[in-house]
């Protein structure tokens, strides 16, 4: 099938795997946030601009914002939908969106958006997403399909915040792009949180925003603040620079 006759929106099954379940039998957050990311890949390969593509020209895909909001976490052994679907393109900025259902299309366990940018992998500059195959991105916009949450925030947050903890960075931390991966930070941010506070709570809203690229060896310095009742706000620097923000996050709970 040519790549011009393949549907705009994309969709993959997975089945929620036991080792990527926590103590209470449901779906780390960091692994719902794999799936989207996975199925994301999948859908650019397909369509003929994905990562591997990229690499050739010595350019790949960035997250730069990744909102995440779950009804439901899926519990071990069940299977999912991930659908996603890219929403808008413009030269510097291309924003993507995932639904995660039942197989059937019944039960939503969480919604997904997310912006992205495409970067020189020499220079790690910004470069233009349209001047890739004449623009086939634009082919496959599809502005009609439903993702009924709002869009990834910038996070802002002030720099008078309690210091949480330092987090070395290693082997495990980064991906093929060179730099800690984007779903590490989720799990760094989520760890910040005890046994016994996920005991009673669910996370029901992650909203991340990267600034900046760290790299193995790193260390972070992660700081925290309680800003509502269950709803946080994360702050990531290096500590060899800590003027410079590496990601800021916001994270929402409901009780059980």
């Amino acid at each position: 099938m040519e790549n011009s006759q393949l549907p705009r929106v994309g969709r993959y099954d997975f089945q929620i795997e036991p080792f990527h379940c926590d103590f209470t039998n449901r779906l780390f957050p960091g692994h719902l946030g794999n799936g989207m990311l996975n199925a994301a890949d999948y859908h650019s390969t397909e369509r003929g601009y994905g990562v591997a593509e990229l690499n050739v020209s010595h350019k790949t895909w960035v997250l730069s914002r990744f909102a995440i909001e779950i009804l439901e976490m899926p519990f071990a052994y069940d299977k999912v939908a991930v659908k996603t679907w890219v929403e808008a393109a413009k030269k510097f900025f291309t924003s993507r969106n995932f639904t995660v259902t039942s197989p059937d299309g019944q039960k939503a366990y969480a919604y997904g958006k997310s912006i992205w940018a495409m970067i020189d992998t020499n220079t790690r500059q910004p470069t233009d997403i349209l001047s890739i195959k004449n623009g086939i991105i634009l082919n496959y916009i599809e502005s009609e399909e439903s993702c009924p949450i709002v869009a990834p925030s910038r996070v802002v947050i002030g720099h008078d915040m309690p210091f949480a903890r330092k987090v070395d960075t290693h082997y495990n931390d980064v991906d093929i792009n060179g730099h800690v991966n984007s779903v590490r930070y989720i799990d760094h941010i989520l760890d910040l949180f005890s046994l016994v506070y996920y005991r009673t709570h669910q996370l029901r809203r992650i909203d991340i925003a990267y600034i900046a690229e760290a790299h193995a060896g790193d260390q972070l310095l992660l700081f925290k603040k309680e800003v509502e009742a269950d709803e946080f706000v994360v702050r990531i620097v290096r500590e060899e620079d800590k003027e410079i923000e590496i990601v800021r996050c916001k994270v929402k709970f409901v009780k059980d």
